[in-house]
């Protein structure tokens, strides 16, 4: 039997490196904010509970955007599709940029998805839990629309789709 090493493999890098072995979807969060569209992409959506309808994110405690997303009543969630690998690049990419020729929709609350996403949720902050370096986010569902067709876009590895360690 091999011994577990112990805290020694903890660094940040290190951590990164497993935890990106796990496959995740990636999603769009979005809304109206003071009438600026305010968004960010997030690979940590699950589905929590049916009863009442939750599901969460983690949002690192950095992000200035979660400040201004989280002032909204509503929040619009958006599971990519494997053709939205750009769209995630854009929307963690410059705040200014971040829906130049996005093509989304509005919702109740300012909440804001995307018109070709495989899945829309709208959503309102349930419940904001510290947790380390991050804050999970626990959001409760007011409606969903789901669209069929398309695969889900996944993060892997620190990159889009599923790839084989070197």
């Amino acid at each position: 039997m091999t011994a577990f090493p112990g805290d020694r493999g903890l660094d940040p890098a290190r951590l990164r490196e497993a935890f990106g072995i796990f496959p995740s979807g990636v999603v769009a969060v979005a809304a109206r904010v003071d009438g600026v569209l305010v968004g960010l992409a997030a690979s940590s959506f699950t589905s929590v509970s049916l009863q009442p309808p939750l599901v969460s994110l983690s949002i690192a405690n950095a992000s200035k955007t979660w400040l201004d997303l989280r002032r909204s009543p509503r929040l619009g969630i958006t599971v990519l599709a494997d053709h939205h690998g750009g769209v995630a690049r854009q929307l963690a990419g410059p705040v200014e940029r971040r829906f130049d020729g996005v093509q989304v929709a509005l919702g109740d609350g300012g909440a804001v998805t995307l018109a070709d996403g495989l899945a829309q949720f709208e959503t309102a902050v349930h419940r904001e839990v510290e947790a380390g370096d991050h804050t999970v986010v626990l959001l409760e569902l007011h409606a969903v629309r789901q669209a069929g067709g398309a695969l889900p876009l996944v993060f892997h590895r620190s990159g889009f789709g599923l790839r084989r360690s070197a």
